[in-house]
């Protein structure tokens, strides 16, 4: 846990000649500060350059593993029904790994996504806000300069001046100033303030980057559910054709006197559990249609041009493997963590610059007179200068609780890191076994379509030569289209798994432009510069260096971007 080897109180600055030390150390968290004071003069240096309080940050080290699953995981390979993929280990991420499955239609959706997402449109106002906020405290380390003024009516009495006697005086007073106060951050609790708004930004970008992770991985995952549940519909189709071909022949057979009712009967039934199974089926494409076109920022009743089919989608050959080194550095959710982590321990030197003295400078300069045109003219000017110090004496306690909480916080999301970092291995461990037993199922599942595609076509030429009844074409035709399905959802299990593990590394945001950039590019470029009687009574800043405003078409401030 962090230990403090000795406390420091501010009873300190009252010796002389005092040493004291400060050591902070967990899990990357280490600062190793050492401070003299000597006479009140040297001081007065140590006042002048200052010095920050507090706990550096330094990045937790990765696990100490070389693999994930247990196994070293060489160039494995997984081979299945004529498709085979590799591991590559400490191959990079590409940037836009979705275009690994050679898929325009695929792509085009995520690029849709990108420019009209609203999950991605909240992230990326979370990020600015975050910046903004960081550039704003960012000037408290400079000087405040205000001006001010200000006219006043009085009516005075005399007896004010010790002289009820006296009449009274009625005149205007104004009053022009300007101040200016700094306040020294001599014990670093501004920068380390600072350093946590900074820690924040930094969340909010990864936060970015895992949302953006998610939307593509989710939109890869529900093109695959589309494409799958397409072929799956179609060969429901053909069953039930060949099942009421059967039950046709059977019906025949009866009226003829070869079977018996229940024999129809039976097969009657077992078509209407085969219908009852494509409503389902057909339920689930159109939710994922649904899905999809919420997912790059569509209603749902807007139907998507694109179509997909498991042949549109091709399996990638290579499969990049991060180190386990690396993935610390590489999972959006991961780096966010550890923002939040660097944050605490910047807001536990806060806590302990607080209990320190607090040093502002200010100073001002005034002109007062009885009529405005008096105002600057010699013997109407004043002008103040002064310094303040603020020394926490006694608080009950305060800030030896408040410290200890900032310390306890900082333990609470060192702990919830490590959760972290363990729940991105054990992403990664499952998405290999998955893709291990995605290829042996697929595997298992071939073989059973090609021996029931073997038995359809004896049957076909049983058929032809009357060894067989035309019932028993029927049924080797629908066993086929069963064992038919089962391939189908394998091979749709094995596409969405490798997808998966693109995700459980990283996704390869680091190979690619600024997220956060091209979507302010793209929000910007469905704005157009507003009308100048709708600009004047806008106070939102200016959106480029020539001073031009920017609203959206509506001319309203936009709350949320509308998709164009």
């Amino acid at each position: 846990m962090l230990k403090i080897e000795k406390d420091v109180y501010p009873s300190i600055c009252l010796r002389n000649k005092v040493t004291f030390k400060t050591f902070f150390s967990h899990s990357g968290l280490i600062v190793h500060a050492r401070t003299t004071l000597f006479t009140p003069t040297l001081a007065v240096a140590l006042l002048c350059s200052a010095c920050t309080l507090g706990p550096d940050f330094v990045r937790p080290a990765s696990p100490p593993v070389k693999n994930y699953t247990g196994k070293y995981e060489s160039t494995t390979t997984f081979s299945a029904a004529g498709e085979a993929q590799s591991l590559a280990p400490g191959k990079d991420i590409a940037g836009q790994w979705w275009k690994l499955f050679r898929s325009p239609e695929l792509t085009a959706l995520i690029d849709q996504a990108i420019k009209h997402s609203p999950d991605l449109q909240a992230a990326q106002a979370a990020l600015v806000e975050a910046q903004e906020n960081t550039s704003a405290k960012t000037g408290a380390l400079f000087p405040a300069l205000d001006a001010s003024f200000s006219d006043t009516r009085q009516k005075t009495s005399g007896a004010l001046f010790g002289n009820p006697g006296a009449g009274g005086s009625l005149f205007t007073l104004y009053n022009a100033s300007v101040k200016v106060s700094y306040t020294l951050d001599v014990f670093g609790a501004i920068r380390r303030e600072i350093e946590g708004l900074n820690a924040q930004a930094d969340y909010q970008r990864f936060q970015l980057e895992a949302a953006f992770l998610t939307l593509a991985g989710n939109i890869v995952t529900t093109v695959v559910q589309e494409a799958s549940l397409r072929a799956q519909i179609a060969a429901t189709d053909v069953i039930i054709k060949a099942q009421t071909k059967q039950l046709d022949v059977i019906r025949q057979q009866f009226e003829l006197g070869g079977l018996s009712k229940a024999a129809v009967l039976a097969q009657q039934s077992t078509l209407e559990q085969t219908r009852t199974g494509l409503p389902p089926l057909q339920q689930q494409l159109s939710q994922a249609r649904h899905r999809l076109s919420v997912l790059v920022g569509d209603v749902p009743g807007k139907e998507l041009a694109a179509r997909f089919n498991l042949a549109d989608l091709h399996l990638p050959e290579q499969l990049p493997l991060s180190l386990p080194s690396k993935l610390v550095q590489q999972r959006p959710d991961i780096r966010a963590q550890e923002s939040v982590l660097h944050a605490a321990g910047a807001q536990i030197g806060v806590v302990t610059a607080s209990v320190f003295p607090n040093f502002t400078i200010s100073a001002s300069a005034s002109s007062i007179a009885t009529r405005i045109g008096d105002l600057f003219i010699p013997g109407s000017a004043i002008w103040s200068l002064g310094g303040n110090l603020l020394q926490p004496l006694f608080h009950g306690g305060e800030f030896t609780h408040t410290k200890r909480a900032a310390v306890a916080v900082y333990e609470q999301e060192a702990a919830q890191y490590r959760s972290t970092v363990l729940q991105a291995f054990q992403n990664v461990a499952d998405t290999l076994t998955a893709l291990k037993f995605d290829a042996a199922e697929l595997n298992a599942q071939d073989a059973t379509e090609r021996a029931a595609l073997e038995t359809l076509d004896m049957t076909r030429t049983q058929l032809q030569i009357g060894a067989v009844s035309y019932p028993a074409l029927l049924t080797a035709e629908r066993d086929y289209q069963q064992a038919h399905i089962g391939r189908i959802k394998a091979q749709a299990a094995r596409l969405a798994d490798t997808a998966a593990l693109f995700q459980a590394l990283g996704g390869g945001w680091w190979n690619r432009v600024d997220l956060a950039t091209v979507i302010s590019t793209e929000q910007k470029k469905l704005k157009k510069p507003c009308q100048w009687w709708f600009c004047l009574d806008e106070l939102i800043g200016l959106d480029d260096l020539t001073g031009n405003k920017t609203l959206p078409e509506n001319n309203t401030i936009p709350t949320q971007e509308t998709n164009q």
